[in-house]
């Protein structure tokens, strides 16, 4: 993943915009609205497009690093303003334990659906004839093994500050592999794009919205169907011991935000409830970063340039 600074003409070109919303927009609060950054490209993507909008609309926009779970604890004490994805597959018990505290608020689902699972290329189907039922894996653990898991069957996960459960998932399971955490977003595609051009082993952490799975044919492994009891009950699912047996749930990504921002810059706020795009389109954005080397912010000014009637509609 590519975080550059924008380039001069990327700046002039939203300079030039932002003048534009500022004279037709009186905001309530010059104050920075302080938006959330992760450590994944798609994050960073829909967050620099909210990011420029607000700013076309005559907002102070400063943009922050967070941890994905942890920048709760900032949304709820106002240091923090707006976290634009929160994935119901990983997000969802953080969110809803936030909510609970009435100091952040809900600002609704941003047109994309989430699912992050353990995924295969199809190219290894005859190898494990079993999959996708996730009871095929113990069968097939030498497959995904390496010369450090062995007799452990490897699972590349992705990097801890996501959350996800997946070694209490493998645990609670029974299943013989070793849960390997990618340090980072693109370390995590990169070894699966390496695995996949040499038609090699690989069972790996793979989400949408993304290109890899518009790019690689393969499958999400089929876990146990998720339900809440299963990871608020251990007596719940196969497992009457442990919780997590079953997979991640699948659904919403959501934008969240410190309930004072709701009366401090309330259009914003109403900005960032209308946001919406779809999986197909933040994929191929994706993809132009990752895959073709455009720069973040350019790929931004790309999108906000021809794109026009759609965030303008966010603005009314």
């Amino acid at each position: 993943m590519k975080i550059p600074l924008k380039n001069a003409a990327v700046t002039a070109a939203l300079a030039a915009g932002l003048a534009i919303g500022s004279a037709a927009h009186a905001v309530e609060s010059e104050d920075p609205i302080k938006l959330t950054i992760h450590d994944w490209t798609g994050q960073y993507i829909t967050t620099h497009i909210m990011g420029e909008v607000l700013e076309r609309m005559g907002y102070n926009v400063k943009y922050v690093q967070a941890d994905y779970i942890a920048q709760f604890a900032g949304l709820e004490s106002g240091d923090l303003h707006v976290a634009m994805e929160i994935w119901e597959t990983t997000g969802k018990q953080a969110m809803e334990a936030s909510l609970a505290t009435g100091k952040t608020i809900d600002l609704g689902e941003n047109g994309m659906r989430a699912i992050e699972e353990w995924w295969y290329p199809l190219y290894l189907k005859d190898d494990c004839p079993g999959l996708p039922d996730w009871k095929a894996l113990n069968e097939c653990k030498e497959l995904f093994a390496t010369a450090e898991t062995a007799p452990k069957g490897r699972y590349l996960g992705g990097p801890v500050t996501w959350g996800g459960f997946d070694d209490e998932r493998a645990e609670a399971l029974g299943l013989d592999y070793e849960v390997v955490h990618a340090g980072t977003d693109a370390a995590l595609f990169a070894e699966i794009q390496s695995a996949y051009e040499r038609e090699a082993p690989v069972l790996a952490w793979v989400y949408t919205p993304h290109w890899a799975p518009i790019k690689y044919k393969g499958e999400w492994v089929n876990f146990p169907r998720y339900a809440d009891e299963c990871y608020d009950d251990p007596s719940w699912g196969m497992n009457a011991d442990k919780a997590y047996d079953c997979g991640k749930p699948r659904g919403w990504i959501k934008a969240v935000g410190w309930a004072g921002g709701d009366e401090k810059w309330p259009k914003a706020y109403d900005a960032v409830r209308a946001f919406t795009l779809e999986n197909q389109t933040m994929g191929g954005l994706i993809g132009r970063v990752d895959l073709e080397g455009e720069e973040v912010d350019a790929v931004v000014a790309d999108w906000i340039e021809n794109n026009e009637d759609v965030w303008k509609a966010w603005t009314q």
